[in-house]
């Protein structure tokens, strides 16, 4: 398993304000909706939106398989020794168990081997140095990525976020010690990529709750924004383009968030706002738009989730680019909408053209 996956020309122009020929859009299907949803309606979908699944024939009918972190009832310790289990397959489950909840097993920990792992799962190197080499020959990039919350939530799942909080705050010299730990994985993970190629390198992290940051922003700079310097500086300087994704609200990290170097971050809408968004990130970095997931496109109408999208667009582009969207589908959307959002995001994907 890897991380690695095949971008664009188009959506490399709209992070790079180049004029894109159209908004890059995609549509996530979380795993679990394949046993929540009629599949051959899931199936229809696609077919119907060749711009949201350009690759995907009536011929490609083949079920996703949940990863191991992502089945219910099978716990699944991954390389860093954290336990994860979750109650439906296809969605991402929690930590249960942290490894170094006590402070002496830090002298035993062995860090997992970044030639191996990509933290998660296994990760074989020359697969993906051939997944690179392909999309070349298919006139696409790559881009690379960490395991999703590679630094700050990798010091909770090893921790326990209370635990990790409380060591920011008493400013635990060990801390400091455990950091060095996970960052020096990451930073062998970043260098692998770039040196295969990548176009673009991710960094996903949620650091966000409902409202507000799930640390203080004090602390992020002491802690955590460090870390993202030094593992996007290699990206940078190899010319890659640098993406950040954080699910939650991060309006008062957002700044830190740019000046360490992200050219696209990946937000919410509706839970950071459109307005601010568009007041405080519109020209300044590629927003790569999260579009609603709690409210309107569960809860609202066809015409009402029309509504957004086209206002989304019209707020947050331009013809130089500067947007991208995506849209993560999860079970317990009526099928109407699902069907009205993959509609508005090819319509509204040719606003600018």
């Amino acid at each position: 398993m890897d991380f690695t996956d095949a971008i664009t020309e188009n959506t490399l122009r709209a992070i790079r304000f180049e004029r894109p020929e159209h908004v890059p859009m995609t549509f996530w299907i979380n795993p679990a909706c394949w046993h929540h949803y009629p599949q051959d309606t899931l199936f229809e979908l696609m077919v119907e939106h060749p711009l949201l699944f350009p690759d995907f024939t009536s011929q490609d009918k083949v079920l996703p398989e949940p990863a191991p972190w992502e089945r219910a009832g099978k716990p699944y310790t991954d390389a860093w020794g954290c336990v994860w289990e979750t109650t439906d397959d296809g969605i991402t489950g929690s930590v249960t168990r942290h490894p170094l909840m006590d402070w002496d097993a830090l002298q035993s920990f062995t860090p997992p081997d970044p030639t191996q792992t990509n933290g998660m799962a296994a990760i074989d190197w020359s697969i993906i140095k051939d997944k690179i080499l392909k999309a070349k020959g298919e006139g696409k990039h790559s881009a690379g990525s960490l395991e999703h919350g590679h630094a700050f939530l990798r010091l909770s799942y090893l921790r326990g976020y209370e635990k990790l909080l409380l060591d920011m705050a008493d400013g635990e010299k060990r801390l400091r010690q455990l950091i060095g730990i996970v960052e020096s994985f990451s930073a062998s993970i970043v260098q692998r990529y770039v040196d295969r190629g990548v176009a673009m390198m991710r960094y996903p992290e949620d650091l966000g709750m409902q409202l507000g940051p799930m640390l203080s922003p004090e602390h992020f700079r002491t802690y955590i924004k460090p870390v993202y310097e030094r593992l996007m500086e290699p990206a940078r300087e190899a010319g890659c383009l640098v993406h950040m994704h954080s699910d939650g609200d991060i309006r008062k990290l957002a700044d830190d968030l740019i000046t360490s170097g992200v050219d696209a971050i990946n937000l919410q809408d509706l839970v950071n706002g459109i307005d601010w968004i568009a007041a405080n990130l519109k020209g300044r970095l590629c927003v790569d738009m999260d579009i609603d997931r709690q409210q309107i496109t569960r809860f609202g109408t066809p015409e009402q989730i029309d509504d957004l999208i086209h206002r989304e667009v019209q707020m947050l582009g331009s013809p130089d680019g500067g947007l991208m969207m995506i849209y993560g589908l999860y079970p317990g959307v009526p099928l109407e909408n699902v069907k009205a959002i993959a509609d508005a995001m090819e319509r509204y994907a040719g606003f600018y053209s």
